[in-house]
């Protein structure tokens, strides 16, 4: 499975590579002797690997909320590479409050990167992938896509929405030989914390901020970077990728309980879930709703 001759010459499109994850995933990828296209907001940061990595490692600069950019910088990767076989969508950020507290803008800017970028960079590289018959997209969600947390709701709502939407994906572009994989990270020691925003805070949400503060502080699992990027490393050179895959312990066994609780929310209300739904000759002038909501 880790055949070093089968995995040379592979091309890589990474976002957010400046940084945490991204750079360690292009780093794995170089030390594995492919090439990588590191797209980042500033590129300055990597020219340590530059000098490095040589003719192997393509910098661009890339905001993947500019929907028009992303399409360029894709279109620049294929034209000096040739190819891309694996694309990475890591690029991120972390606003943290209450859902309550989250102005408009705060929530446009944290769906417009975890969400739409990933949209836009999928969008761009699917014909490619599609006319070679061949590739791998990667989403890299989060513990947040497992589920909704005090003070990360509109961060699990742009994660929730990039595995709606990537699991359909997956099912679209599989008949052109094109795999694609949801990742749900844990913990691990990046600069997502550290660049991440804050709401400003309510006064009635205090006591539930010192209650998740007092939490942090007893159960915070972080790992380093490079853990992660040989994970995904092991999954990129798999025969058969999973669809869905956790990175980090706690993640695993988190997405485990939720599960349960959910399955058993469910039978809980069973009678109540069936009752709901009992099949009838569609009246006169229906339309098929599909199990959408009533917009009139």
């Amino acid at each position: 499975m880790d055949d070093p001759t089968r995995r040379s010459g592979r091309v890589w499109f990474i976002t957010g590579a400046g940084r945490g994850l991204g750079r360690a995933f292009a780093q794995s990828a170089l030390d594995a002797g492919d090439h990588v296209v590191a797209a980042t907001r500033t590129t300055a940061v990597l020219d340590d690997l530059a000098a490095r990595a040589g003719e192997r490692l393509l910098v661009l600069p890339l905001d993947v909320t500019d929907r028009e950019a992303v399409f360029t910088a894709v279109d620049t990767a294929v034209r000096h590479f040739g190819h891309l076989d694996i694309v990475v969508n890591n690029a991120g950020i972390l606003v943290v409050g209450m859902v309550e507290e989250f102005t408009e803008a705060e929530a446009r800017a944290q769906l417009e990167t975890n969400f739409l970028g990933a949209l836009w960079v999928s969008q761009a590289v699917v014909p490619v992938l599609r006319a070679q018959g061949s590739g791998h997209i990667v989403q890299i969600s989060s513990i947040g896509g497992l589920g909704g947390f005090p003070t990360t709701g509109l961060y699990s709502a742009s994660k929730f929405a990039l595995e709606g939407m990537s699991e359909a994906l997956a099912m679209e572009v599989a008949p052109h030989g094109v795999r694609l994989t949801i990742v749900q990270p844990g913990g691990y020691w990046t600069d997502l914390y550290r660049g991440m925003r804050s709401t400003t805070p309510l006064e009635a949400y205090a006591p539930l901020r010192a209650e998740l503060a007092d939490q942090l502080a007893e159960n915070s699992v972080d790992s380093q970077p490079r853990l992660a990027a040989e994970a995904l490393m092991k999954v990129v050179d798999s025969d058969d990728p999973p669809l869905r895959v956790v990175f980090g312990s706690m993640v695993y066994d988190l997405a485990f309980e939720l599960t349960r609780q959910r399955m058993r929310t469910w039978a809980g209300w069973e009678d109540v879930s069936r009752a709901a739904e009992h099949a009838v000759p569609e009246p006169v002038g229906a339309s098929h709703a599909g199990g959408g909501q009533d917009t009139t």
